[in-house]
């Protein structure tokens, strides 16, 4: 049975906190432009529109120019979404790339952004709606919060920042944990045992990989399906006996409507 009330509730952030789909287009367009160099800078008319969608394939960020590579060869949404692994192995092998040199591409990019104009980097993030009061009020109750992301902590500090969010520096675990997010989980729940700790992610696969960790077991694990993930994904997970899909409606509201 679910405990009626988390003591901590834990966070992902990109695709539950923060929707990052504008910084991941302008970034994933300039890593293509940077590979393949396009006669024309400019992005075709609706590939961003395409990319949004296509986005909960992504698992790790040398995919994002692949996806639009794929899609400006005539790979149809409906091809990527059903498989996506196949493809995006393909086509790297057909262009004769590696993960590291798409990683590095991607990254220098955005590296070379954030330095040259913080700022304009940041504005490109949107916090999801009602998003920015639901976490004051958090912050406010008896509930700790915490933030587990691939992200790297001192960015998601940034941000919240801007949402006027103050959340203690040691509540926010990020890339540079360089641990995966069960293994920051199964800390937690280690230093409070008594814990009831509910976690909110929105891509499935990362909520089965939790799933069958014996010692996990007491974590409440919850799809959010307002984030980056795709309409199977949340057929699968409101069939699961141990992922719980929740909508934004339902997170802005008392923890028993979750």
């Amino acid at each position: 049975m679910v405990q009626a009330i988390p003591s901590l509730l834990a966070l992902d952030f990109d695709g539950v906190i923060c929707d990052g789909l504008i910084e991941y287009f302008q970034t994933a367009w300039q890593a293509y432009c940077r590979i393949w160099q396009p006669a024309n800078p400019t992005p075709p008319e609706g590939l961003a529109e395409q990319f949004y969608r296509l986005r909960p394939v992504v698992e790790t960020g040398w995919e994002m120019p692949v996806v639009l590579r794929s899609l400006l060869l005539g790979v149809s949404e409906a091809e990527i979404l059903e498989n996506w692994g196949a493809i995006a192995q393909a086509q790297i092998a057909a262009d004769h790339l590696t993960p590291a040199q798409l990683s590095a591409a991607v990254d220098g990019y955005r590296d070379e952004w954030i330095a040259a104009d913080l700022e304009n980097w940041l504005s490109q993030h949107r916090f999801y709606p009602g998003m920015g009061d639901r976490l004051r009020n958090f912050l406010t109750s008896a509930v700790q919060v915490v933030i587990i992301t691939t992200k790297e902590g001192r960015f998601v500090r940034q941000l919240l920042q801007l949402e006027q969010i103050d959340l203690p520096e040691s509540h926010i675990f990020g890339k540079e944990q360089k641990q995966p997010k069960a293994e920051t989980l199964r800390h937690l729940l280690q230093a409070e045992p008594n814990a009831h700790i509910w976690f909110i992610e929105d891509r499935l696969k990362t909520l089965q990989s939790i799933k069958p960790q014996p010692d996990l077991t007491p974590v409440q694990l919850f799809l959010a399906d307002w984030g980056y993930n795709t309409r199977g994904d949340r057929e699968v997970a409101s069939q699961d006996d141990r992922i719980k899909l929740l909508s934004l409606e339902q997170f802005s509201q008392d923890f028993t409507h979750w």
